[in-house]
């Protein structure tokens, strides 16, 4: 029972924490968001409705078959007399025999196939279709988009993840050397060569840093759950990272991100939403134009349900012009092209607020990159002064106050560093979307 109840506690930790195997990588996480996330998902389902939208629209161009079983009984003297013809059954005798005006109630069995074809109509149909169409790559580019959304959002759930569990490890080497600090400093004070206050307030330093220390591990599960969430995983989940790189120069001008913006998804997709807009000016003038088509038919005649007496086909042409909405129509035609124009506006806004949007993020990711190389130097200045603050403080000739500072300065130095590092890279995912560009073509 001894060694059960450890391997039993052991079981039910490993059972509430999966851990994947082997380290992940940043684009292993983009990969898995764009397979795995639950707004691809809907995206991709949207589109396959979408397309699927634009096949039965298509289908209306094809004729439209019916097939109806129709059986009646009535002594209504001319639906009696028509049906009787219809079945083949009336004679001259029955005319002269019997009242036409007082027939016996009959029963008639009518089996009809229709076809009706549509040969013009106005635009409407090739309207409708061009819409659904641009519907269709309205979803398609959405989809897309929103796969490199999911894409971008995963990496930046990773470079948080990342930036967390390299802060606790900051953390725990600094809590290791202020313990080291604190445990020289009570020999000292305990040789007489310290006073007391300088060993307490080591001793808050201690204290100090294991506050951060235990809210730093918080915020490392948080960062778990949120790259588990954009992941499509148990939020339980938890993976071994990398620590995260230098960023990479961005190697163009705001100018060469700007023109790659022109072919972002979602812009392709308003222009495909404006364009299939743009059609319902052309279906609301249908209304003026007649409606032309063409029917057949063939009817089978009998007594009793699906019977046959008698057979006839029939086959016509039709042709409609309404006149009675002719007000309504106008001012639908007139809203339509308003609605057109009105679009128009909206995507041209949309175009230029793209624009705005990708110099505002090639500004905060130059700005990042130049504040992480100011960083870097300020750590390395950092951990000089720390090393020539603990020799002074080793020969006596500071105290143990100025020690503890320098390893403060060192501690906040390398955790803007990393703060810069994580903030470089997540600008680029960003500048790298907002250009219409793919967020992988920014790694590393």
């Amino acid at each position: 029972m001894r060694r059960f109840v450890p391997l039993a506690l052991a079981a039910l930790v490993l059972a509430g924490t999966a851990r994947s195997e082997g380290p992940l990588t940043l684009a292993d996480a983009m990969a898995r968001a764009r397979e795995r996330s639950r707004e691809v998902a809907a995206a991709n389902a949207r589109r396959a409705a979408a397309e699927e939208r634009a096949r039965q629209a298509s289908g209306s161009r094809l004729p439209v078959l019916s097939v109806s079983e129709t059986y009646a009984r009535t002594d209504s003297p001319a639906e009696n007399f028509a049906f009787k013809l219809n079945r083949g059954e009336f004679t001259f005798g029955d005319f002269v025999m019997s009242d036409p005006n007082h027939p016996e109630t009959q029963a008639t069995s009518i089996t009809r196939f229709e076809a009706v074809l549509p040969l013009f109509t106005g635009g409407e149909l090739s309207g409708r279709i061009g819409q659904a169409r641009n519907a269709a790559k309205a979803a398609e580019s959405t989809a897309s988009f929103a796969s490199d959304t999911a894409a971008r959002e995963a990496a930046e759930a990773y470079v948080m993840l990342a930036q967390a569990e390299e802060y606790v490890s900051l953390l725990t080497k600094s809590r290791e050397t202020v313990k080291a600090h604190v445990d020289l400093a009570r020999r000292y004070a305990e040789e007489g060569m310290l006073v007391r206050s300088e060993l307490l307030r080591a001793e808050v330093e201690l204290s100090r840093v294991d506050d951060l220390l235990e809210s730093a591990k918080g915020n490392v599960r948080v960062a778990n759950a949120a790259l588990a969430f954009r992941l499509g995983e148990p939020q339980s989940s938890t993976w071994e990272l990398a620590p995260l790189p230098a960023p990479a120069p961005l190697g163009e001008g705001v100018d060469a991100w700007i023109a790659t913006a022109a072919g972002r998804q979602d812009l392709l997709a308003a222009r495909s939403l404006l364009a299939a807009g743009v059609l319902e000016e052309k279906v609301k003038r249908a209304a003026f134009l007649p409606k032309i088509g063409v029917l057949a038919r063939h009817d089978i005649f009998g007594q009793r349900l699906f019977t046959s007496s008698n057979r006839g086909t029939t086959v016509m042409a039709f042709a409609s012009l309404s006149f009675s909405t002719g007000l309504s129509d106008r001012a639908a035609l007139a809203a339509a092209r308003e609605d057109a124009r009105a679009g128009r506006e909206d995507v041209a806004r949309f175009e230029e607020g793209i624009a705005l949007q990708v110099r505002q993020a090639y500004e905060e990711a130059v700005t990042a990159r130049a504040r992480h190389a100011t960083a870097v130097k300020a750590l390395e200045a950092a951990r000089e002064t720390e090393r020539i603050t603990d020799e002074r403080w080793k020969s006596g000739v500071v105290k143990t106050i100025d020690l503890l500072d320098a390893a403060t300065a060192r501690r906040e130095a390398e955790t803007r560093e990393l703060v810069a590092r994580a903030d470089a890279q997540a600008s680029a995912l960003r500048l790298a979307q907002a250009a219409g560009r793919r967020p992988e073509s920014v790694l590393p």
